[in-house]
């Protein structure tokens, strides 16, 4: 049975994968690898709230969601995302089309959802307590030692966790990167991300709105209404640090009106609900995505700017592929776990890597005003509003990626008592 430690107590806890980090990606982690039939314990704090942050999950996430118990609590707070429209609003010397991706292209009925990264990550945690399907420990990791035989996580209020395998999910700080040696590329950009829920006089029509300004993405992602709030959507905006100190100061009126004009009217008078978040945009990558007795997933091992609702769809498949990568692999063996993390590494390099080149080629793109810049990415969005078999292959692969994908993203995964035996470290 799984129990829920407060920090109080001294003592030892024993298991087989350890998940470091209780975000979104890391209980979704949790309840995979749980799943699968292995002994999970999550350690780490639970995030505090994210003021206007929300997530889209495209069709393989979806898929990912079933498999774990979870998509349809997701659905019933979440809004479909039926298309995607990317409007150039540079103002560059040539007109550049919109480009229109609609689900109906490629035989879905939507692309995805989207919704409050709160819920998600509620959600996913009331289903954990119900099936008490991993030991959960609600504290900080302050160190860690891996060895040829296992990982010791040394908890901040004294206790220890020794466990044969550590996924680590703690984030763009991670400590356990640290200590494994993983070494990172960091780099930043000129812009800052304002985040924020909005209601709205005008339907979204569940469609995906991004406007390409000079700043970079002002993009508005459908919500599911509410009473009194039919039309809803949630807002990524990026710009310069110092145009983002300058809106928030602003008074939240003068802020509201300034949101219609960037919408050019299309979604009628705009009211914020709630506060308003803000993060640096900046991306990372790593030197090696496992080693040893740790796996990154998540943010641990990549970052890079919220154009394309790639981030949480990335750090999913993350998490499915290691899934997929250690079945039935004896974590006592180091040479079996070393090829099985050999291959994680590989598809992750390869999935990562083309994903964080298309996102700072496209924002680059945006923030460098030179006439060849612009005529390229223009050429790109002629070419695709054209061009129907490209437009539907880039649409399958930004919602269902026909490469590396992993099993429990390829179809509905047979139930718990069905999943496939492990052989126990």
């Amino acid at each position: 049975m799984a129990l829920e430690h407060s920090g109080e107590e001294t003592k030892t806890i024993k298991t087989q994968i350890l998940v470091a980090g209780a975000g979104s990606t890391g209980v979704a982690a949790a309840l995979a690898f749980a799943r699968a039939g292995l002994k999970v314990t999550l350690a780490g704090r639970f995030p505090p709230p994210l003021p206007g942050r929300t997530v889209a999950l495209f069709e393989a996430s979806l898929r990912f969601l079933e498999a774990i118990g979870a998509l349809a609590r997701v659905r019933e707070k979440a809004c479909p995302i039926e298309a995607i429209r990317m409007i150039d609003d540079t103002a560059q010397l040539l007109p550049t089309p919109d480009l229109l991706l609609k689900s109906s292209e490629i035989g879905l009925p939507a692309l995805g959802i989207n919704i409050s990264n709160d819920e998600l990550v509620a959600i996913l945690l009331e289903i954990a307590r119900e099936r008490q399907a991993f030991e959960i420990v609600e504290a900080d990791i302050a160190d860690y030692v891996f060895d040829g035989d296992g990982a010791v996580a040394l908890l901040a209020d004294g206790r220890r966790i020794e466990a044969d395998f550590v996924v680590a999910a703690d984030g763009r700080q991670s400590r356990a990167r640290a200590v494994a040696g993983i070494d990172t590329r960091e780099w930043t950009y000129p812009q800052v991300a304002l985040t924020m829920l909005l209601s709205h006089e005008e339907p979204h029509d569940n469609i995906s709105t991004e406007f390409h300004t000079r700043s970079g993405p002002f993009t508005l992602v459908p919500l599911q209404g509410r009473e009194g709030a039919p039309h809803r959507s949630s807002l990524v905006w990026l710009m310069s640090v110092a145009d983002a100190s300058r809106r928030l100061a602003k008074p939240r009126e003068e802020l509201e009106f300034e949101l219609e004009d960037r919408a050019h009217g299309k979604f009628g008078a705009m009211k914020i609900e709630g506060g308003i978040g803000q993060f640096r945009m900046g991306g990372m990558k790593v030197s090696t995505h496992a080693t040893g007795r740790v796996a990154l997933v998540g943010e641990t091992c990549h970052v890079f700017p919220p154009i394309g609702a790639q981030g949480l769809n990335l750090s999913l498949r993350d998490v499915a592929d290691l899934e997929d990568c250690l079945a039935s692999v004896d974590l006592s063996n180091p040479h079996e776990l070393g090829h099985a993390l050999a291959r994680y590494d590989r598809h992750r390099r390869a999935d990562i890597g083309f994903r964080t080149l298309g996102v700072d080629l496209l924002n680059r793109s945006l923030i460098v005003p030179q006439l060849p810049v612009d005529l390229l990415r223009g050429a790109g969005f002629v070419i695709m509003t054209a061009l129907g078999p490209l437009r539907r292959a880039m649409i399958r692969e930004g919602v269902s990626p026909h490469l590396l994908l992993p099993r429990l993203m390829q179809e509905r995964a047979p139930r718990e008592g069905g999943a496939r035996r492990r052989r126990s470290a």
